[in-house]
């Protein structure tokens, strides 16, 4: 093997996802996991649950993280890069104790982990982190050897990430009724957050209105807007928005909610609307429901001509992105200069979370980053 598909120090990757019920039964225990401490009785959770209820009680989640462990693996052997690959959720099977468990006894002990959250926030990126420390504090527990996990950088400006982002906006448009496409406004979408917890997301220095959450995702957005523009020749108009607001009322979370905002361009006379998931690696329960269920029957009622474009899910560019960041990141392990790949104005984000990063309400040990006990 060349130095160039070389992952050393790393032995695995692990693939860290949120997880999702895969029948009726599962909808309650996987919201009690979810909400886990905050005192919700059952019958709220099953209130909160009629989402998947719609749907059988099946997320697509967990089939687009085996299609995407399967571009992985593909990708890897084709490109001789010899590093196995294994899954876990901080909510649902395969949970993330189980797996680490399984990988410490299969003899692994450096470990790189693709969390399935691009941006930076609390809940995309120091939840996740605060997850590896509960697990591995776990393993200490049982006696059993501590790997050293080190969580990949976010992604969300990889051309790997962006360009099937691109094609899905650039397939919808295309779907629209020819009369009214030239006329479509593009609807960027991500999941709301409480404003206080985008304001406090990323490095220190980067806080501010919105923090890094809201400036990667308009980053995003720019970057496929002129995108599309190169391609069609059309300036487009744009906005980001938000969906899936949940939390106390009194809260202040990001808007404009999504069908509010299909409501306001319906309103202005805009002829047909395309909503760009962007803030979504594949078809999460919010995407499914929020916006092809929730949003396209409140532009049906309105008349207005909407297209959902396509999430990134297992295409075959991010399964190479992810190659591609695993040895950035070995390669900056072992001493060499590597170029991270990156687009528009942000430029790649840090590999190591620094302390004070995406803040939590409640302070908890955080593993992969600069204040992790298990460096």
């Amino acid at each position: 093997m060349s130095d160039l598909c070389d992952p050393a120090p790393y032995d695995a990757l692990l693939l860290l996802s949120f997880g999702g019920p895969e029948g009726r039964d599962d909808v309650v225990p996987f919201l009690a996991n979810v909400t886990r401490g905050r005192g919700i009785p059952e019958e709220r959770l099953k209130e909160v649950g009629k989402h998947y209820f719609l749907f059988g009680g099946v997320s697509p989640i967990n089939a687009q993280n085996r299609a995407l462990l399967d571009a992985l693996r593909k990708d890897f052997a084709e490109h001789g890069l010899d590093l196995p690959v294994y899954w876990g959720n901080r909510n649902w099977a395969p949970y993330l104790t189980d797996t680490l468990r399984r990988m410490v006894t299969d003899g692994h002990r450096r470990i790189a982990v693709l969390a399935t959250s691009a941006y930076a926030s609390y809940s995309g990126c120091r939840q996740y982190r605060e997850n590896l420390a509960a697990s591995l504090a776990a393993l200490e527990a049982e006696g059993l050897p501590v790997p050293r996990v080190d969580k990949l950088r976010h992604y969300f400006n990889h051309p790997g990430f962006v360009q099937p982002m691109v094609d899905g906006v650039l397939a919808s448009l295309a779907d629209l009724p020819e009369d009214v496409r030239g006329g479509a406004h593009l609807a960027f979408t991500t999941h709301s957050i409480p404003v206080s917890a985008a304001d406090t997301s990323g490095p220190v220095e980067a806080h501010g209105d919105g923090g890094a959450y809201v400036a990667e995702h308009l980053d995003v957005a720019r970057l496929i807007v002129d995108a599309v523009r190169a391609e069609t020749g059309v300036a487009y108009p744009w906005q980001l928005v938000y969906q899936s607001r949940s939390g106390a009322p009194h809260i202040p979370w990001l808007e404009p909610d999504i069908c509010d905002h299909v409501e306001t361009l319906h309103g202005e006379g805009v002829p047909a609307v395309v909503m760009a998931p962007i803030g979504f690696v594949s078809d999460h329960m919010e995407v499914l429901y929020d916006l092809d269920t929730e949003a396209t029957a409140k532009a049906a009622e309105l008349g207005l001509p909407v297209r959902r474009s396509a999430t990134v899910g297992a295409d075959p560019r991010f399964a190479a992105a992810v190659r591609e960041l695993v040895l950035e990141r070995a390669a900056a392990e072992q001493g060499h200069g590597a170029r991270p790949c990156a687009l528009g104005t942000l430029g790649p984000s840090h590999d190591v979370c620094p302390v004070g990063c995406c803040p939590a309400r409640t302070l908890k040990p955080a593993a992969a980053g600069a204040d992790s006990p298990y460096a």
